[in-house]
């Protein structure tokens, strides 16, 4: 039988149904778009997630008239809202990932010694707290958006969250590591009375790929299988399982993730290579570690070619543009239109466009662009293998940009190493598939997950990329705002 995911994004709800030859056979989307009501700020309307979750799993359940072996949950991580326990319904908006609402709460905590950072949902909790139930007084529950998804498919019996998503909170005892199913509660008991938040509002931890409730809101009340961060989720549709593979996201922003294996090799917020330590999943009560690499901008740079300097008139021109000629003619372009992550983490780093010259056209301006994108991808790698001490022979990727040929070609010549592109844009639904139908026999190990992948394309490279000239930009691009780049979380 299929497999039903529910995938929440940014900007839309999706349903997707995955068959057991680990293909999407099927895709309803919603929009659900955030708002900005000032700079900085960024929320959504818990109950119009709710209606969509809801909605898009009947219209996919109907359209195909038979039974599901499970469910899947994939969500975007550490978005964050609080809910009314007894009736369901959300108090107050939820707060994005991207919001930045909490920045001086986070600046306030450093002086203290507490290390957060304002898009982790622990301090967007505490601030929904102190405005909405100041005297905490009611009975209230906190949640990132896959806490609200099987509380919504589960009619209101399941708190619960996993490991790639708790992971996400800022919230979690890092001495009670790896958090198994024997902790008796795996959240920081000190913070939580700092920030003001009672213990009895956070969910429970539950395995990534398990039994982990019914989905009574659904006709046939499948079991819920699967609950994932997106990250973790596009991991596992990639087939990366095992430790020392990785895939790179490139949407957006670009997020490269890496499995490191059952022992956590690092520690701290963040690493000496600038990554960061995460748990892509656990099953079975036991954890995997693996590090993240963050990108922040990444697809963002063509749509500034597309939507600000009119350079080209679709994203998909891009391709076509920078093909046409043979390489930038010296031009280098370092995407740091919102700072610089993983390595530098130089928040007022500015986009940067170096080597300039009268015969600099168009076609030589996008191709910069694709290939500054690339280097950064090969900065992630590069940090990776640094912080692991782990050697990544081939890169998969999906995301928007893994359709443009030539950013492609560029990535394999930037990282020194074959690219294989996701036959699936966006691979979270299918991973959070195949880790739903690990739980209930579809597949039986992780090598089996692993043997699904099966790329679109496979690029090798096919010359050197000047890393040092690349290197000799980044220089250039830094510290532009000296009063962004002295922040760090």
């Amino acid at each position: 039988m299929n497999i039903l995911v529910i995938d929440v994004g940014t900007s839309s709800v999706r349903s997707a149904l995955v068959s057991p030859q680990a293909t999407v056979v099927d895709e309803h989307r919603r929009s659900c778009l955030p708002v900005t009501p000032a700079a900085g700020m960024v929320e959504f309307d818990p109950a119009e997630i709710r209606d969509a979750v809801l909605g898009v799993a009947a219209s996919m359940l109907d359209a195909h008239g038979e039974p599901v072996a499970a469910v899947g949950i994939a969500t975007q991580r550490a978005s964050t809202m609080i809910w009314d326990r007894a009736t369901g319904e959300p108090v107050g908006p939820g707060l994005g990932w991207q919001d930045l609402r909490t920045l001086g709460t986070c600046l306030a905590l450093q002086a203290e010694g507490v290390r957060l950072a304002p898009n982790q949902s622990a301090t967007k909790v505490a601030w929904l707290l102190d405005t909405f139930d100041p005297d905490r007084s009611r009975d209230l529950c906190f949640g990132t958006i896959d806490s609200w998804v099987a509380w919504t498919l589960s009619g209101g019996e399941a708190h619960v969250t996993d490991l790639s998503n708790a992971a996400l909170t800022g919230l979690l005892d890092p001495s009670r590591a790896p958090w198994t199913t024997a902790d008796t509660s795996p959240w920081n008991e000190r913070l939580l009375e700092r920030l003001g938040i009672p213990a009895g509002m956070l969910p429970n931890l539950v395995d990534t790929s398990g039994s982990i409730a019914t989905a009574a809101a659904l006709r046939g009340a499948p079991p819920i299988c699967s609950l994932v961060g997106d990250q973790q989720a596009s991991l596992a549709g990639q087939g990366v399982v095992h430790p020392a593979t990785a895939k790179i996201t490139f949407g957006t922003g670009g997020m490269l993730d890496m499995v490191v294996g059952p022992r956590r090799h690092v520690s701290g917020a963040r690493n000496d290579g600038g990554t960061f330590p995460i748990v892509t999943w656990r099953r079975g009560g036991e954890a995997t570690w693996g590090v993240e690499a963050i990108m922040l901008s990444a697809g963002t740079n063509v749509e500034w070619l597309r939507d600000d300097l009119g350079v080209i008139d679709t994203v998909e021109e891009s391709d076509r543009l920078a093909a046409s000629c043979a390489d930038t003619g010296g031009v280098t372009y370092v995407p740091a239109l919102l700072g610089l992550g993983t390595p530098y983490w130089d928040y007022g780093a500015r986009g940067t466009l170096v080597g300039l010259t009268r015969g600099s056209g168009r076609a030589e301006v996008v191709r910069a662009v694709l290939e500054g994108v690339a280097h950064r991808g090969a900065d992630l790698v590069e940090a990776a293998e640094a912080d692991t001490g782990q050697h990544i022979e081939t890169l998969r990727v999906d995301g928007g940009m893994s359709r443009n040929a030539t950013f492609i070609a560029a990535l394999a010549n930037a990282t020194g190493r074959r690219v294989e592109v996701s036959p699936v844009v966006e691979a979270t639904a299918l991973g959070a598939g195949l880790l739903a139908g690990l739980e209930v026999g579809t597949w039986g190990s992780w090598d089996d997950l692993a043997a699904t992948w099966s790329p679109r394309a496979a690029v090798d490279p096919d010359g050197p990329a000047d890393r040092d000239r690349w290197r000799r930009a980044v220089e250039r691009a830094a510290g532009w705002i000296p009063e962004l780049s002295v922040l760090d979380f």
